[in-house]
């Protein structure tokens, strides 16, 4: 939920823009956020890793709407998967993975919404006590 919120908060122009160091841009964070969930998901379908893999495209994560879509789609499926398999240790660390990535986009999208001027949500600025 905290990445759609940032993700609706956030200009379109937010997913192209890079900081003035190097890196890479927002759009470039949510493709990897979502390709994690996306490869997690099916990682834990199967209860073991199989690699990564986004279903967007260099093109699609320019695009706030379609970023948004594919990280909403990629929470239901998530969802899905983890309401239906049969949790054991191995899918526990699976889990223990995904959301360690998350928590660590989270770190790197502060700093680009502080790096180019952005504006967090309320959510953010409470759940992280951030500064806006």
């Amino acid at each position: 939920m905290a990445h759609r919120e940032l993700v609706l908060a956030l200009p379109e122009e937010a997913f192209q823009v890079r900081l003035p160091l190097r890196s890479n841009s927002i759009g470039a964070q949510y493709w990897c956020v979502i390709g994690a969930r996306q490869s997690y998901t099916r990682a834990i379908t199967v209860g073991e890793w199989g690699g990564f893999k986004c279903s967007l495209s260099a093109a699609d994560v320019k695009v706030k709407g379609k970023v948004l879509e594919a990280l909403d789609q990629s929470a239901a499926d998530f969802n899905q998967v983890a309401s239906l398999v049969e949790w054991n240790l191995r899918r526990d660390d699976l889990l223990l993975a995904l959301f360690e990535h998350e928590t660590q986009h989270q770190g790197q999208l502060i700093r680009y919404v502080y790096g180019l001027g952005y504006t967090f949500p309320l959510s953010w600025i409470e759940r992280w006590a951030l500064d806006n």
